[in-house]
């Protein structure tokens, strides 16, 4: 078959002949039809991530979930090994029937933003009607859809930060409140913060930046000794630095509850929710033109040509195969 392979001397994966996969007595052999390519797939195919070891001397298969037919032809998004290729293996018990009226792309590209986006919101923040939501680094694909998920989830008031203005201003239109520039300077950033935590104190941020802009927020919200609300803080990812500074005081001055949200972090009854609620829930958003996806695909045999591009739109690159 044909697969994107990874190999630990290559920086961009190879387009090869690689070896069907057999599927084990909890797995079901599928063919694949769109794979997204993701931060996560990235850093699992050369190893980076925390969840994977270094690339195997002869070759990765890349991709770990993907829009597949199972072999009665039932069109599925599934959880499983080298999705990247023609065939692969998927969990038997990892997988959701997708509707007629969804695209592969769309269906493809959305999952991992719903992992990224729902499962911190749901789960770790505990959303509840009304919350003020603040969303770091909302300009990517992930935080687009996050900024749609809040607000289908009842949040009263959405806050987003980034750099690409033209897609904070987007942001406006698919659900936030506020904008914020992270391209200004440090104190003007901290004083709209502020301003807004005043007049309507934030309950929950997503943060999927953390680094320099971690630190500003959550010092916005050092308290002086008087009540504060409870803060809710999601960690889901680090594109701006793996680590903060942190004072002791912001701890304690303030009602805080710091939290991440990815693999590892979530109980098997919340992933078996996943599957069985939350997915179904936002494909059919999705397939109702409820929650707006973006994305951009290539052929499978010219994956290499994309594999690194940084789009800067809110899109998300989707292998078609």
């Amino acid at each position: 078959m044909k697969a994107a392979v990874m190999y630990p001397q290559e920086a961009l994966p190879k387009y090869v002949d690689f070896p069907e996969p057999t599927a084990q007595d909890d797995e079901i052999l599928v063919t694949v039809k769109a794979v997204a390519i993701k931060h996560f797939d990235k850093r699992r195919a050369s190893g980076t991530h925390y969840s994977t070891e270094a690339p195997q001397t002869n070759g990765r298969l890349i991709g770990g979930d993907g829009v597949c037919l199972l072999p009665d032809g039932t069109r599925v998004y599934a959880i499983g090994e080298g999705m990247m290729a023609e065939k692969a293996t998927i969990d038997k018990n990892r997988f959701v029937p997708l509707p007629d009226n969804l695209d592969d792309a769309s269906a493809a590209a959305l999952p991992n933003a719903v992992f990224g986006s729902a499962m911190g919101l749901k789960f770790k923040a505990d959303i509840q009607a009304g919350d003020v939501v603040l969303i770091n680094g909302a300009t990517g694909f992930t935080g687009r859809t996050a900024v749609q998920i809040a607000k289908h989830y009842g949040a009263g008031k959405i806050i987003v930060t980034g750099r690409n203005k033209e897609s904070l201003q987007e942001l406006l239109t698919l659900g936030a409140d506020i904008s914020i520039s992270l391209l200004q300077d440090d104190e003007d950033f901290k004083k709209q913060v502020k301003t807004i935590h005043a007049a309507t104190p934030i309950d929950i941020v997503v943060d999927y930046l953390w680094g320099h802009s971690a630190e500003m927020i959550l010092s916005c919200f050092k308290g002086d000794g008087s009540f504060t609300n409870r803060i809710r803080y999601v960690s889901i990812g680090s594109m701006a630095g793996d680590t903060i500074q942190l004072s002791a005081a912001n701890l304690r001055s303030v009602d805080l509850q710091l939290t991440g949200s990815g693999l590892g972090a979530w109980s098997r009854t919340q992933v078996a929710q996943l599957f069985s609620e939350i997915l179904p829930e936002m494909f059919q958003l999705a397939a109702i033109g409820k929650l707006n996806i973006s994305s951009t695909t290539v052929p499978l045999k010219d994956v290499a040509s994309l594999w690194d591009m940084e789009l800067t739109n809110g899109k998300r690159i989707v292998v078609t195969i």
